[in-house]
């Protein structure tokens, strides 16, 4: 093998270990926090533990604790019921605009698109004083509505965004093909589109999921006084702050328990995430 063969090769090697470290490394610093507050969750109930203390035994006491307790039963459904009506509904009308918006022309299609950009950049937080007498004159305050509606309002920039782009960037001749057999625009959209969107979607429905599961601020301010509706950051945020489960155990094994759902929901939609990430990064 020529010198600069060898150097390209040992350049590679490099680059890929260089690669493969900093991989490593920024994983060791995202897991640092989730595994910190599981070893202290798994500690002894009423230990006192400081900094990465790793247990001598493993005990389950401070979940069973923090279960009953916080009465997250009746959180961890709520917040289910939210997320799963915010990713449908989303879903469902962001499919729809983005369709219209990337193949049809309609007036004023710009200046809409326009806005829903700006809604896509506008911080929510400047959004939650309007919100609140807003489902306060239409009666849905400490609701589930009062959760769905905001949620579903401040996801359909990103949600129609985001299935434009994909359909715009999938191939014109299969739009034509589907024309050309007498396929009307809502047949090509259940026919062809969406069955190539499924991977689009399905990352879509993850990012969408996990904005509602963890959303705090709406749930602190529009459903404070409903514990039935109360999703679990809000019932944990409640359940940590009282100094009666001031045990950091015992707290710690609730903030697992809110995150677990998060967690195993990611862990199994991975792949499909990631390629629906890619999906559209080629274009014919």
């Amino acid at each position: 093998m020529s010198r600069t063969g060898r150097s390209v090769m040992d350049g590679s090697r490099r680059e890929s270990f260089v690669s493969h470290a900093l991989l490593i490394f920024a994983s060791l610093v995202a897991l640092y926090p989730f595994v910190q507050i599981l070893l202290v969750a798994l500690h002894e109930p009423g230990a006192r533990v400081t900094g990465f203390s790793v247990p001598t035994s493993l005990h389950f006491d401070n979940f069973v604790t923090a279960w009953n307790k916080g009465l997250f039963s009746s959180a961890l459904v709520s917040s289910l019921l939210v997320a799963v009506g915010v990713v449908v509904i989303t879903l469902v009308v962001s499919v729809l605009a983005g369709y219209a918006f990337a193949l049809f022309t309609f007036p004023l299609k710009g200046p809409l698109m326009g806005i829903l950009l700006i809604g896509l950049v506008l911080p929510y937080e400047a959004t939650v004083i309007p919100l609140y007498y807003q489902m306060k004159e239409w009666g849905l305050l400490n609701t589930y509505w009062a959760l769905i509606l905001p949620q579903v309002g401040l996801s359909l920039a990103l949600g129609t965004f985001w299935m434009r782009n994909f359909f715009a960037g999938v191939p014109r001749s299969l739009r034509e093909a589907a024309e050309i057999d007498g396929a009307s625009r809502f047949q090509t959209l259940r026919r062809i589109m969406l069955p190539l969107a499924v991977p689009a979607l399905t990352t879509l429905a993850t990012l969408l999921f996990l904005y509602a599961w963890n959303e705090f601020l709406l749930a602190l301010v529009l459903v404070p006084n409903n514990p039935d509706v109360q999703t679990a950051p809000l019932a944990l945020s409640f359940f940590s702050s009282d100094r009666r489960n001031s045990d950091p155990g015992v707290t710690s094994a609730a903030a697992v328990l809110v995150a677990l759902p998060v967690l195993i929901g990611y862990i199994a939609l991975q792949r499909k995430f990631i390629s629906g990430m890619l999906a559209g990064a080629v274009k014919e």
